[in-house]
């Protein structure tokens, strides 16, 4: 369990607020190389005081279920040595969830805790090039792929989100194609943009993260239309639609 505090949060689109952590606790957090390194972050539930020292086992003994926090997953938009920050991106739709409205209503000082981190997924250098999909969720790990892609490394990004004042500026050293699909106003989902692309010649490294549906319909496509082999590629979904993260996590021990 890693326990920072907010320095500060940052309203980086409409639909999307960073949090920038640091203090004390940042020097027990080691970055893993990682470009979707990701943290099971404890969410307080509004209004109940917790225990200090915080630990899930005082909280348990001293709480009801019902008082328990939240483990919410999201995956680390940037670790600076130098800085000693961390950031995390939350996508933020009014009242709805947990992390997003913690996010939006966090201030200076408090606590930000989580386990971790995890990953799998770096761009491989030796790719004769790459394909990167997914939505809002993605969106930080998308990020942080381009940021890390080799010089003149060939990038098809296609991001879905819910308008063009939700587009983020994206930095990467390689030969970008980036496309943002609109939502509002009827673009393709990422899943379909993909179906319909061009691809290069060679084998994608293909890193595709978002909705379950969409991912599943992409990965069929993938496998069975382009003939990429599953599993050489970083292919996930992040959430489900209709479900918080408890719901969907327990879906897919059913039916992963």
């Amino acid at each position: 369990m890693h326990t920072l505090e907010v320095l500060r949060t940052e309203r980086i689109s409409p639909h999307m607020v960073r949090v920038v952590a640091g203090g004390d606790g940042f020097d027990g957090f080691a970055d893993n190389g990682f470009t979707d390194h990701y943290v099971k972050l404890v969410m307080p539930r509004p209004g109940v005081e917790y225990p200090e020292p915080f630990t899930p086992e005082a909280v348990q003994e001293a709480l009801p279920r019902e008082q328990w926090p939240v483990f919410r997953t999201y995956t680390v938009r940037r670790h600076d040595p130098v800085a000693r920050e961390l950031w995390i991106d939350f996508v933020h739709h009014g009242d709805h969830g947990f992390a997003g409205p913690w996010a939006a209503s966090a201030r200076p000082g408090d606590p930000l805790r989580f386990r971790g981190p995890g990953g799998a997924y770096s761009p491989d250098p030796g790719a004769p090039w790459h394909l990167l999909a997914g939505d809002e969720s993605a969106l930080p790990a998308i990020a942080n792929a381009l940021e890390a892609m080799p010089v003149g490394a060939s990038v098809v990004a296609l991001v879905e989100v819910d308008g063009p004042e939700d587009e983020l500026d994206l930095s990467c050293a390689g030969d970008l194609d980036l496309r943002w699909l609109h939502r509002d106003a009827g673009d393709p989902g990422f899943d379909a943009a993909v179906a319909g692309l061009a691809f290069s010649p060679g084998a994608p490294c293909v890193f595709a993260h978002g909705e379950l549906a969409q991912i599943r319909s992409l990965k069929a496509h993938l496998a069975g239309d382009r003939g990429l082999d599953p599993a050489a590629m970083s292919i996930s979904g992040y959430w489900r639609r209709g479900k918080d993260e408890d719901g969907f996590q327990a879906e897919k021990r059913e039916d992963p």
